[in-house]
This record gives C-alpha cells, structure tokens and sequence, in this order.
C-alpha cells in the first residue's frame, strides 16, 4: 500500500496551476518531482503538506482519507514540510525558530538550557556546531537559514518529509550531509518527496521521479530509466541543454578594483580585480563571506575598511545608490526579499533602478515611457507568460529572476554582481540567464558570480575566487582550476592552513 496518494488533484488561481495529478509516495522511498518553472512543483508540495487547500481531489495517507486544513495538522498527522521560500522569524532566535511549536518549559516559563542543549543537537545533525543557539536568524545568511529549516524539520519525528529545492543555497559539503539524513530517514521507512532543479542530485537519490508540465503530470518513472535529456524535453515539451556556449570575447582594461575590503569577520581584507569582458566566479562554503563580500561592493552592508575603484576611477559606496551611481548593479541571493517589490508590476520592478529616465522635468513618471521600456528589457531577457502590468508576486521563480535581469540590463551598469543567479530556477530558464551573461560580458561588461554549483562557475568563468572564513583564499585560472583544488581552498581558512598551490 503506498504511504501518501494523491487523485484528480486541482488548484486554480487566475490559471489552473495544477489540473487532475495523481501521485504515489511509497515508505522508504525518495520521489523526486522536477518540472519548469510554474509547472505545479511547489503547489503540489504545499497541497500535500496543509500549506494550500486544493480545489479538486483527494489524498490519504497510510490508506485513511487525509485533508489536512493548515500545516499544523499535517505535522501532527507526520507530513514535515521544508519548503524553498524560508519561514523563519528573523527576529526570533535559532532554537526558538527550530522548535517554536514545542519549547520546552519548567514551572510555564520556556526553559532555556534545555531549549539550547536540544538546538545543539539539532544544529550539529546539519552540520552548524559553530551557530550559536541564541543567535536571531536574522543574522544568517540564506544558505544557513536553509539548513536551520532543515535541520527543524529533521528534529521532529515525521512518517512523510517534502523538501521543495532544499539544497539551492547549499554548497557541495552541505548536500552531501544532508544526503547522508535523507538516507537514514528512508531505512527507517519514512517518504520522501524530493523537489529539485538538480539533475545530478535527482539520479544520485531518487528510487522515482514524476515530471510535471503545465500542471499535469507527464510520466512518472524510476530514476534510472529517465536520462537527462529525456526529462528536459518531458519538462519544456523540447530538447535542452544545461548550458550554453559562452560567446567569445577579448578582455579589456580593468573594471572593477577592489583593494583590502573589509566588513567585520565577514570579509577580511579582500582584494581583487575584474576586467571589462570578464566573468569572475566566487566560491566557497556556505558562511565564508561570499555573500557579505557582494553586499560590502554594493553598499548593502557599508565596508569597515578598503578601496574600489570602478573604470580606474575611486568611489565611495556607503549605500547601493552610491553603488548603482558609480556603475555597479546587483542580483541579490534573495530575489523575493531583496530584489523584488512583489506586489508592484513587472513594469515597475524592470524600471525601478533607471527611474530618473522614466520622468519628466520635476520628476513626475510617464507611464507610457515605462511601459515601452519594460516590454524591451523582458523581451530581452525572453520573459514568458507575463504582461508587464502583472504582479511579480504572481510569477514563477525563473521569471522573477528575470525582471531583475532585465532591470540591470536597462540601467546597463560597468560591473554586475551576481549572488547565486540561477538559485531554484529551471533548466531552461537556467541557459536563458547563461546566455545573457555571457552576452554581457561580451558587450565588455565585468561580472562577478557567487554560485554553490561548481560546474556553475567552471562553465561560466574565466577566473574563480574561492572564500573561506571571511578571507581570500585562491584564485584559479581557467587552465590550473580542479574541483579538488577549489575545495581544499574552501575549506582552507577553517584549518589554519594555506591551500595547495594550483596545478600548472
């Protein structure tokens, strides 16, 4: 008897999103789901957890009819849900947001030692022994925010476990831990619903994967009978490639300088530079000050100590105005939270950073003029299924990121940094972005790319950068760079050693 099922379910918003899904989850098993972007993926996975009422359908689980009405019923009736938008309280701390619905207490009041002895257990599960309990979650960064939610969801006792993209800001090391629990969990019998982009990851755990396109479910098959390129044409209904040929290009002078930029312990005396028609990778573990080192550039996180210089011309950036000012753009690793306004349109969004060109003297907006130069830059960037009056809250992942790509590539910055580009977007959408940095590049612009996906950074990179501890640990050629080598940098900074030197 399978452990969770699904028949004839249906969710309508403006579109259907899902229209009559059946699926099976069988005790022990992982059952991967892949689609596009807006394929239902994520919408099945809340439906199945008690985030999201179906309209149409019926569930059951261990053979009972099964209707959970919010998540809290489905966690008592043993469905845990990691889903890809993170839900924590930033302003709560990581023990309290790891077990908020069962704090410990003693005599009414939430007893902390015990709180903060079973955080740590918890923590250490996924590998975050140097995070304090009492740390606000706030003050993590995104990959480390996923892996608290993770790690909550592994601490309570659980018969199903749905994970929507749990390893989109993870790097290499993290994933390999959180494969390891994954594994115990099926020994013990428990489901496992896998959501993932990943293609690589998906033949390395799943026992099935289902495909779904438009809302409906394609083929349902055992991992190993669905190659690469035949879940790709299942997803998109065509043949795709994972990457794209990068255009040729000449490097020019340099673009970006950074010299002895630091923020804190986050990045530490960091130096580097970026030529016009160059793309530099940033590697590195998740809390090595990848992030905070783009967020320093960009004025995010105003920077304790260093220069930059931009096009050889020194700038001051205290602030992303001064930032966007002095040539530089950014994609942010949090789109909904940093790089969005969700509830505004897609013609807002794509000409939020170039608005001074959108106004008339006095500096009242011209709509039209908006409206003209939001339908150029998101048929620039390919986006599809939207008007640029709809809300980008109604998007998919992959389509979000693209109004913020066509938002940079209206403002037409020197240098564009990119924090985990393609984090949780299909694959088609994935050589979309691809081949718009690369044509950036050739049009002479400097990048800088921050990505957990080594193959990531070798396809597209000239050079990487690898972080660790908050310092600058090596830098590769394209010709000396080895995955090896990459992770011996990374990991270097936490061994009070120095990398081995790249291979000649």
């Amino acid at each position: 008897m399978p452990l969770l099922t699904a028949r004839g379910l249906g969710k309508r918003y403006a579109a259907p999103v899902l229209s009559g899904v059946d699926f099976e989850l069988r005790a022990g098993e992982v059952h991967a789901v892949v689609g596009a972007n807006g394929a239902g993926k994520s919408t099945l996975a809340r439906i199945l957890s008690g985030l999201t009422a179906p309209d149409a359908g019926a569930m059951t689980l261990n053979g009972r009819p099964y209707a959970p009405r919010n998540k809290a019923e489905a966690e008592l009736a043993g469905v845990q849900i990691v889903i890809q938008e993170l839900n924590l309280v930033g302003t709560l701390s990581v023990a309290e947001n790891l077990f908020l619905r069962e704090l410990p207490r003693c005599l009414g009041f939430v007893d902390r030692s015990a709180l903060h002895a079973r955080a740590r257990t918890a923590l250490a599960a996924v590998g975050l022994e140097d995070v304090e309990p009492d740390t606000p979650v706030a003050r993590l960064g995104v990959g480390r925010q996923q892996l608290v939610e993770v790690a909550a969801a592994l601490a309570r006792s659980s018969r199903v476990l749905i994970l929507d993209e749990p390893t989109a800001a993870l790097t290499d090391p993290e994933v390999e831990v959180l494969f390891g629990h994954i594994r115990r969990l099926t020994a013990r019998g428990v489901g496992v619903l896998y959501v993932s982009h990943r293609m690589d990851e998906i033949r390395r755990i799943a026992h099935r994967t289902t495909v779904l396109r438009d809302g409906r479910v394609v083929e349902t098959a055992p991992a190993a009978d669905l190659p690469l390129d035949r879940v790709v044409q299942l997803m998109v209904g065509r043949g795709a490639a994972d990457r794209v040929e990068m255009p040729p290009r000449a490097l020019g002078e340099i673009a970006l300088l950074v010299e002895g930029l630091g923020r804190g312990a986050a990045v530490r005396d960091v130096s580097f530079e970026v030529r016009a028609g160059e793309i530099l990778g940033v590697a590195g573990l998740v809390g090595s000050g990848r992030t905070e080192l783009l967020r320093a550039l960009f004025g995010a996180d105003p920077p304790d100590a260093g220069r930059v210089h931009v096009r050889g011309r020194a700038v001051a950036i205290r602030s992303p105005r001064d930032a966007v000012r002095a040539g530089l753009g950014m994609i942010p690793e949090d789109r909904k939270a940093h790089g969005l306004l969700l509830p505004r349109s897609v013609r807002v969004n794509a000409t939020l950073a170039h608005l001074r060109a959108m106004a008339r003297p006095g500096g009242w907006l011209v709509s039209n003029r908006e409206r003209a130069a939001a339908d150029a830059a998101t048929r620039g960037v390919a986006l599809q299924g939207a008007g640029v009056e709809r809300p980008v809250a109604e998007l998919s992942g992959g389509n979000q990121q693209k109004v913020v790509l066509a938002r940079w590539l209206l403002r037409d910055p020197d240098v564009l940094l990119c924090d985990e580009p393609t984090r949780g977007i299909d694959v088609a959408a994935k050589a979309t972005v691809y081949r718009l940095l690369g044509e950036l590049a050739a049009r002479g612009k400097a990048l800088v790319v921050v990505s957990s996906e080594l193959r990531e950074l070798t396809a597209l990179c000239d050079r990487i950068a690898v972080m660790s501890a908050g310092r600058l640990a090596a830098t590769f050629e394209r010709s000396t760079w080895t995955e090896a080598g990459i992770m011996d940098a990374a990991i270097s900074g936490y061994l009070d050693r120095a990398p081995a030197p790249a291979a000649a």
